[in-house]
């Protein structure tokens, strides 16, 4: 049975080339980085030249990139060290952010670390940036504003330096989660008023288990861990040596393919949004799926029948292997939180399916979906 993987928000395969870089470090250049001898050398020159790379397509300073375990680690490490280590007690973030978030400051809310405030959403699902200002505006609290650049739930992408400039104007720690968009567009940190951004590799077809945080040298944290000198004393553990080479090999693909492959990308998903218009008469674009978005990501939204209630398990069983919401949330037998916020009276009668694109998909492959859902929608 022919499998088609329309699912590449949740992670993506690993590029050839990808591997090809990774492979030495798995097999003979396996010396531990710390140590002095040449086995050590020639692995930390690959680390360090790794994290140049990176920091130059980012825009940043080498010494602001640390290689972590990916967006999760990132995420957490930030906002803790923000509360922690930055003096601030109040937190700003939206209903619809990636767990790795929101349950991260709903437990320093939770154990009194620091007061939480969500900034409300248009009704497109964009942050209302008018109540972010007002939110900021109404307190002299040290406050970690903490949002999404993509949602990956339905890619509604936010206004970088628009938040950048409020953090500014209030001095607020500003904190951007980047999972979604780091690899898959161009970046320039350096011209953004942000002090942390995290971004995993196995969204760009990277290795999983690698990602960085972006720390602003002007501010200055305490260690992620403990117990080491590595990461330059941020981060103590021997590191994923060929997970960073993979990270940093992944990233210099994506960027050199961005104009063409974002192009591309684009016309799938514009050309999965009109097979679909054609084919049903009842559907939601969920978010702003043909504004601000992300070009990778397009999120349905079909009503409620005792026939569509199965469908994500019935194009499982046909070999489509799509999204009902997060992946890291798909064993959860509720409604996708970002769903809820979005429609918070009738979310319920709502199945919604995240179809998520990469340079390796066809419109042969669009054209197949849409075919089996008209069977079983």
């Amino acid at each position: 049975m022919q499998r088609i993987y329309f699912d590449n928000a949740a992670t993506t395969a690993l590029d050839a080339q990808v591997l090809d870089a990774m492979m030495p470090y798995m097999t003979e250049k396996f010396g531990n980085p710390s140590s002095i001898y040449s086995y050590g050398r020639e692995t930390k020159m690959a680390i360090e030249n790794a994290r140049k790379s990176v920091a130059k397509i980012v825009h940043a300073n080498p010494g602001e990139i640390f290689f972590t375990s990916g967006g999760t680690e990132s995420s957490n490490t930030a906002i803790h060290a923000a509360v922690r280590d930055l003096g601030c007690t109040r937190i700003i973030s939206s209903s619809i952010e990636h767990h790795a978030t929101l349950h991260t400051v709903e437990y320093l809310h939770k154990t009194k670390q620091a007061k939480l405030e969500y900034v409300n959403l248009t009704t497109n699902g964009h942050i209302d940036l008018q109540h972010l200002d007002a939110l900021l505006a109404h307190s002299s609290e040290k406050t970690l504003v903490t949002l999404m650049h993509a949602n990956n739930e339905i890619g509604n992408l936010l206004d970088l330096n628009a938040v950048g400039e409020l953090c500014r104007k209030y001095n607020a720690i500003f904190h951007c989660d980047m999972v979604q968009t780091i690899g898959h567009y161009p970046i320039n940190l350096h011209d953004i008023y942000i002090h942390f951004a995290s971004s995993a590799g196995h969204k760009f077809h990277g290795p999983k288990g690698v990602g960085i945080l972006y720390v602003n040298e002007e501010i200055k944290i305490q260690p992620m861990l403990n117990g080491g000198s590595q990461e330059r004393n941020m981060r103590a553990g021997t590191e994923n040596l060929y997970g960073i080479v993979g990270y940093a090999k992944a990233l210099e693909i994506a960027t050199e393919g961005y104009e063409q492959d974002s192009q591309y990308i684009q016309g799938l998903k514009n050309y999965m949004i009109e097979k679909l218009r054609t084919t049903f008469s009842d559907i939601l674009l969920n978010g702003d799926a043909e504004g601000n978005s992300l070009y990778t990501v397009l999120n349905i939204g079909f009503p409620l029948t005792d026939k569509s209630d199965m469908v994500l398990f019935n194009l499982d069983m046909a070999g489509i292997c799509v999204s009902g919401g997060s992946a890291c949330s798909s064993g959860a037998n509720s409604i996708s939180h970002v769903i809820q916020a979005l429609y918070p009276q009738n979310a319920a009668s709502i199945v919604p399916i995240r179809f998520s694109f990469s340079k390796q998909n066809t419109k042969e492959e669009i054209d197949i979906v849409v075919d089996k859902l008209k069977i079983m929608i």
